[in-house]
C-alpha cells in the first residue's frame, strides 16, 4: 500500500446534518479523498453521534470511501454491521478492547481495511505487536468525544515515531491524525510522515467548505514535498 499521498478527511461530525448530502457535495467538489464517519456511544467517550443507519445512508450518496470511527465499547459486536452497512475502513481504538488483535483481523475478514486508533495519553508502543495487521493508524490530536477541540501537540513526536517504524519494518500503513487539524499545523503534520488529515470544524464551519478543503491539501501537499 502506498503512503506517500495526502488525503483530505472531512469529518461530517462539524457538518451541518440538516444538509448533510448538500455539505458531502461541497467537500467532494473541493476534492475530498474519504468521508470520516465518528460513532461514539456515550459510554467509551462522553458523547452519540451517529449508527449503522447513517452509515448505510451516506453509503447512498457518495462513492468516497468511508472511514469509520468507532468510538465504542465492545467494537467487535459491531464490525461486521458497520461493513455491510458500507464502510470501507474501520478503525477501532486500542483503549477500547483487550483484544485488539482479534478486531483487526475480524475487520479484514468481513472486507474493509483496519486501522487502530490511539488516544493522545496512548503510547504508539501500544501497537508495536500489530503492525502487520493495520492499513492505517489514526492518531488523535485531541481527547475523543466533541468536535471543536484544541491540537494536542504532542501527537507530531507519536507521527515521527510511527513514520520512522514504518520506514524500518518497510510497513504499508498509512499515518491519519484527527483533532485540531487546520492549516497552521498541517504543514507539521505532513512533514512529520502523516498522510491522511481528519478536519471537521476547519472545514465545514467556513464560508466555503469546498475551498477549504483545497487549500489544506494544497499545504500539506507543499509540506510534503519539503520532507522529501
Amino acid at each position: 500500500m502506498s503512503y506517500s499521498r495526502i488525503e483530505i478527511a472531512p469529518s461530517i461530525l462539524a457538518s451541518n446534518f440538516v444538509r448533510l448530502e448538500d455539505e458531502i457535495r461541497k467537500v467532494e467538489e473541493g476534492g475530498a479523498d474519504v468521508i470520516h464517519v465518528d460513532v461514539m456511544d456515550g459510554h467509551f467517550v462522553p458523547n452519540i453521534s451517529i449508527g449503522i443507519p447513517v452509515v448505510a445512508s451516506l453509503r447512498k450518496a457518495t462513492r468516497l470511501p468511508l472511514d469509520v470511527h468507532l468510538m465504542i465499547e465492545q467494537p467487535e459486536e459491531y464490525i461486521e454491521e458497520f461493513v455491510r452497512a458500507g464502510a470501507d475502513r474501520v478503525l477501532v481504538h486500542q483503549e477500547a478492547t483487550p483484544h485488539l488483535d482479534r478486531a483487526l483481523a475480524m475487520i479484514r475478514e468481513s472486507g474493509a481495511q483496519a486501522g487502530a486508533v490511539i488516544n493522545p495519553a496512548t503510547p504508539v508502543l501500544m501497537l508495536s505487536d500489530v503492525l502487520d495487521k493495520l492499513d492505517t493508524v489514526l492518531v488523535m490530536s485531541v481527547n475523543p468525544g466533541f468536535g471543536g477541540q484544541k491540537f494536542i501537540p504532542r501527537a507530531i513526536e507519536k507521527i515521527r515515531q510511527l513514520n520512522d517504524w514504518r520506514g524500518r519494518y518497510n510497513a504499508g500503513f498509512r499515518i491519519e491524525v484527527d483533532g485540531g487539524v487546520e492549516l497552521e499545523n498541517i504543514g507539521d503534520l505532513a512533514q512529520a510522515g502523516a498522510n491522511t488529515f481528519v478536519a471537521g470544524t476547519s472545514i465545514f464551519h467556513t464560508p466555503d467548505p469546498a475551498e477549504a478543503a483545497r487549500q489544506l491539501r494544497k499545504f500539506a501537499t507543499e509540506a510534503l514535498k519539503q520532507r522529501v
